[in-house]
């Protein structure tokens, strides 16, 4: 008798994403190469256009929550049934095989990793940070290579901390770090530069540094936001 397959829950938080949500989920779909993938929860954070309608139109369950990705996505976790977690970046597309690569690390015994990344720009300057996400090490890591991580695993860190309204990502992944080993695949997802053609590459990217080096510093959530919403949102 064989031994049952593992399930995947994917979980994508969204605000206002009408246009990146239906080729998110058009990706899932076309590059999903297993029957593990349990169920999509699309975790919507008060979302005012046709966001919902669409990734209700493509398959995807729709969750609401308060607005806030780390909020979204605990609250995505807390009613996931898969035994592994796919967190996934709306203006990230999954490669190819994209769960049946996840269903062999986690057989191999990993617990929690991410995937390469590369943009979908020719910039050099973008495919030098990209390169860089083969590194394995946790100042490489974003939430934008995605991270599939156990549901056991995820509950036993507690989750995002939602205290970080931005950061969140980078902050949960260097206490995985500290606790299991990290495996990053070496398939490559592709994210959107839409924020770097908009803001400026070279100045995002420092903006990006500089909130790096203050939470090495010390700098507490709400210092980060503050910072976040002076040099990039502006």
């Amino acid at each position: 008798m064989s031994t049952p397959q593992p399930t995947i829950s994917i979980i994508i938080p969204v605000l206002n994403e009408e246009k990146y949500i239906k080729d998110v989920l058009f990706s899932i779909s076309a590059n999903a190469r297993t029957k593990c993938i349990k169920e999509i929860l699309v975790i919507d954070g008060g979302s005012t256009d046709q966001t919902i309608t669409n990734a209700e139109a493509y398959g995807a369950t729709v969750l609401k929550s308060k607005k806030g990705r780390a909020a979204q996505m605990n609250f995505g976790a807390t009613n996931a049934n898969g035994e592994i977690l796919y967190f996934l970046h709306v203006d990230t597309l999954p490669p190819e095989g994209f769960d049946k690569e996840i269903i062999q690390e986690f057989k191999k015994g990993f617990e929690v990793g991410c995937f390469q990344m590369r943009f979908n720009s020719n910039s050099k300057f973008l495919k030098f940070f990209s390169w860089c996400t083969r590194i394995n090490h946790h100042i490489c890591r974003g939430g934008d290579q995605s991270l599939f991580i156990t549901r056991k695993l995820f509950h036993h860190l507690d989750g995002f901390n939602e205290s970080y309204i931005v950061y969140e990502d980078n902050e949960f992944i260097q206490r995985v770090y500290k606790l299991k080993p990290f495996k990053v695949i070496s398939s490559a997802v592709t994210t959107s530069a839409r924020r770097y053609e908009e803001r400026g590459m070279i100045r995002l990217q420092y903006h990006f540094g500089m909130i790096h080096l203050k939470h090495r510093l010390g700098a507490n959530p709400k210092d980060l936001y503050q910072y976040y919403l002076k040099h990039i949102a502006a």
